[in-house]
């Protein structure tokens, strides 16, 4: 396992993304899906006018407004399990910390399509987008609960700026669209039992169509300031932490809130 995981770092490193085939077993898709069906057929109810006009994702999954208690521990233990802890392990070492869940689904306004961008645009100028591409590490582990056509990703980008193309692209200007095709695009389809890890200000895109359902889950470097991002009914109940194989990512982010309200309270 030590030397696949040194292959899964030297990968990231490289390419800002890697994935493992055949990960997970016939029988935890199963259980995983059973719970994540049970909340997106809630979330829908819920937001039925949304879901059809703009919807293309949720997030909050492991919060408690649409799961019971022993669907939320379950997430928490896939979560926490040491198969997902390897993976992360192999690219964030030390002090690894829980952020969100999302769930990534096909839009039914078929007008919306599938476009390219980097997480960090949307709280981010450019030049702080820029900035965090070099100093931060946040990172999404795809799970398909089906499969699925999976993600397109611009190899590297975790490292680097845009090139002109990707940039216009993007950002829609100069007379494009961020839908289009990009040439320095890499399509990676992917089926239930895969998981992706890839970096979240990379350049990427989801690709919809087939049965698209996927869960993400998202990791920071604790070195990074992300933990006001983090809802605190996503996080496990304290009675939840011991029945967690590994829960050393929801310790981590309540170690860091611990610290950001010591902070707060201290300047006020």
């Amino acid at each position: 396992m030590v030397s696949q995981q040194t292959q899964y770092n030297h990968d990231y490193n490289e390419q800002g993304y890697f994935v493992v085939r055949d990960y997970l077993s016939a029988d935890e898709i199963s259980s995983l899906r059973n719970v994540i069906l049970k909340f997106h057929q809630l979330w829908q109810q819920d937001n039925a006018q949304f879901y059809q006009e703009e919807a293309f994702n949720s997030s909050l999954i492991t919060g408690s407004q649409y799961l019971a208690y022993d669907d939320r521990l379950a997430l928490f233990n896939f979560i926490g399990s040491k198969k997902l802890m390897q993976l992360i392990d192999a690219v964030i070492p030390a002090t690894p910390a829980f952020m969100n869940t999302q769930l990534f689904f096909n839009p039914v306004n078929p007008q919306l399509k599938d476009f390219w961008h980097r997480d960090c645009q949307y709280d981010y100028d450019i030049e702080g987008q820029k900035k965090v591409i070099k100093e931060t590490q946040v990172l999404h582990l795809r799970v398909p609960l089906f499969d699925e056509l999976g993600m397109e990703l611009v190899p590297g980008t975790h490292k680097r700026w845009d090139n002109e193309e990707e940039y216009n692209v993007r950002q829609e200007i100069e007379g494009k669209l961020s839908s289009d095709d990009l040439s320095t695009g890499h399509k990676i389809p992917l089926s239930a039992g895969d998981i992706l890890v890839f970096s979240a200000d990379m350049i990427h895109r989801g690709l919809y169509g087939l049965d698209r359902l996927a869960l993400d889950i998202l990791i920071f470097d604790s070195v990074g300031n992300y933990v006001d991002y983090v809802d605190d009914d996503c996080l496990p109940e304290q009675s939840m932490i011991e029945h967690i194989e590994d829960p050393r990512l929801f310790i981590n982010t309540f170690d860091l809130k611990k610290m950001s309200n010591h902070e707060l309270a201290d300047a006020t």
